[in-house]
Formats: structure tokens, sequence, C-alpha cells
């Protein structure tokens, strides 16, 4: 009787074991989807001013010369490319009501700021499996301008067409890595109206495709499953342009106005060592998979003005693109012959 009584015993503190664990890991998974949930929001409020300004680097400064080139004309340039960041962009107000599973250290509401702010940040906090999980939120390039060179090659084809190409290092700047490339075709226009030509008016369209890189530091997430591996976010930008720009020449210098329309496509993705907490959820798939919902796809209308100046085969050009944000370069062209 009593080797009965001990054997129920025991069955029921197993029992209890086994649904305390249940309970505490449904819990534990709870709160990692909570934790998902604020890094998602986290992710658009910080990364959007960063790719935003991206597309405006990667737009402009494609025709160097509306004007009609000729079979197997070839120019290479050197670009600096200067993007002025606007104040508005360099940071954001975060609040507690934000979150489900952070709050911030200290206080209800602070700034903080984007990927184009500078070096401040604020401290969130959360609770893990009932272990204290402490976040610095990640900082800005900490830049007014940001500068990178590029290179920009133009080839002429048959019948006043020419194919572009440019292509820049990954430039490392602070806390951010970021590249561009991306082809286009360019074709003359004013060709078909002899009166332009004649009164050193040139007009030429272009359709290009170009693709923006980012990656920022990101999450520094320590648990008592160890880092759960959201140290790097990379952005992989798709643009689609169309541009059309007029120019008139007046002995060695020649001004130019254009319009670009653009249309741009979004992508996020989690980089990063994985942790631990794997053995429980596959967090950084959930994670790429949750971060689809911020995939966006938005279109610009730009303004560009430029000036370029020969002096043998070379040209000396300066321009400005301008909208939402004003984005400049300044190159140094060499035309073979």
């Amino acid at each position: 009787m009593r080797r009965s009584v001990w054997v129920r015993s025991g069955i029921i503190a197993i029992f209890l074991s086994v649904c305390s664990a249940s309970a505490q890991t449904e819990q534990t998974v709870q709160e990692l989807n909570n934790l998902i949930d604020d890094a998602i929001f986290f992710t658009d409020k910080y990364i959007t001013p960063a790719t935003d300004a991206a597309v405006y680097q990667a737009a402009s400064g494609w025709i160097s010369t509306p004007k009609k080139s000729n079979l197997w004309d070839f120019t290479a340039g050197l670009y600096v490319n200067s993007f002025l960041v606007p104040e508005s962009d360099r940071q954001f107000r975060l609040s507690n009501s934000d979150f489900s599973f952070f709050t911030i250290e200290g206080t209800d509401s602070a700034l903080t700021p984007s990927a184009l702010g500078n070096d401040a940040f604020v401290t969130l906090t959360g609770t893990l499996n009932d272990e204290p999980v402490v976040v610095k939120s990640p900082e800005g390039v900490n830049r007014e301008t940001i500068i990178y060179p590029y290179i920009q090659t133009a080839l002429g084809l048959w019948k006043g067409t020419e194919v572009i190409a440019k292509f820049s290092p990954q430039i490392t700047l602070k806390h951010v890595n970021y590249q561009v490339y991306g082809v286009g075709v360019k074709h003359n226009l004013s060709q078909y109206f002899k009166g332009l030509d004649a009164h050193k008016f040139s007009i030429a369209a272009l359709a290009a495709y170009s693709k923006e890189d980012i990656t920022v530091e990101f999450l520094d997430v320590e648990t008592a499953y160890g880092n759960l591996g959201f140290t790097a976010l990379n952005s992989l930008i798709d643009t689609w342009q169309f541009q059309l720009n007029a120019a008139k020449e007046f002995a060695r210098l020649e001004l130019s106005a254009g319009l670009i329309l653009n249309t741009s496509d979004f992508q996020y993705e989690i980089q990063g060592e994985k942790g631990a907490v794997e053995a429980i959820v596959p967090l950084h798939s959930i994670v790429n998979e949750r971060l689809r919902e911020i995939y966006k796809t938005k279109s610009n209308a730009i303004g560009e003005l430029s000036a370029r100046y020969q002096f043998r085969r070379f040209f000396l050009q300066t321009s400005v693109a301008f909208g939402k944000f004003v984005n400049s370069n300044i190159s140094l062209q060499y035309k073979f012959k």
C-alpha cells in the first residue's frame, strides 16, 4: 500500500514538472514573439531614412551629356558623390507604448538616432525566461554629409545609343557599409529634330537599373540563451529609373536639366551568428520571414541640374539632384578616341 502511494506521488511529481516546463517554454516563446515584434518595429524606423537616401545617391549623375555619341566612343570618369543628411531624418522618437517586450530605461519616451543619425543611443530592457535582457540601440553614421567615390563609364553604340555602367567599391562609414552598382541605356532624341542640333540643343532619354546594398550594425541582444544574432541588418534595394535630360552648349560649357522618375523595391535581412536560442525556436528564419512585413516599394520624382566644362579630352562636371533630399556630385571624365 505504501509503495503504491509512493509510485502515485512520483507520477504526479513528474507530471507537474513536465507541465511546469511546458508552461515555461510557452512563456519563453511568447516573450520571443514580443521581442520579434519590437525588433521589426525598430528596424523600420531605424533603417528607412538610410535606404531612402541610398536611392537618391544612386539616381543622380547617370547622364553626363545628352549629346549624341558616335560608335565606340568611350568615356570614363571618377565621381565623388556628396549627400546632405537632413536634420529630420537623423533621429526618431521612441515611446514605451511602441513596445511589447522592451521598455526604455529611465524614461517613457526618448529620441534615438536613425542609421543616418549621430552616435547617441538609448538603453532598452526586457525579461526573457525570467532573465534580464539589456540592449543598447544602434548608432548612426554621425555625419552631416556622406561622401563616397564611384567610377562611371559610357560606350557609344549605334544610332546615338550609349550603354552606361557605374560601380562604387564598398564604402565603410561608422557602423554602415554601402555599395552601389548599375547599368543603363541612353538614347539621343535630338538627332530626330535637325533644328535642335543647329542651335546646340540636345535631348536624351535614359533607362537604368541599379542595386544599392547597405549593411548596418544592429541590435546586439545578449540573453540567457546567448546572443540572438541580430548584430547586422542588410538592406538590398532594386531601383528602376527613367530619365529625360535636355542641354544647351555655350562654347566649351554645357548646361543641362533633367527629370528623374524611379521606382525602388526594398528588402531586409537580419545577419549575424546564431545564438543557442535556435535550439528552441529558429529565430533567424522567423525574423527574416517577419521582415517581409516591412518590405516596400517607393517611387520618386527628382530634378537634376548640371554644368559640364570641356578642356581637350577632359570634362569637369558638377550636378545636383533635388526633391525630398539634396544630392550632388563632381566628376572628372576622359573621352577616349
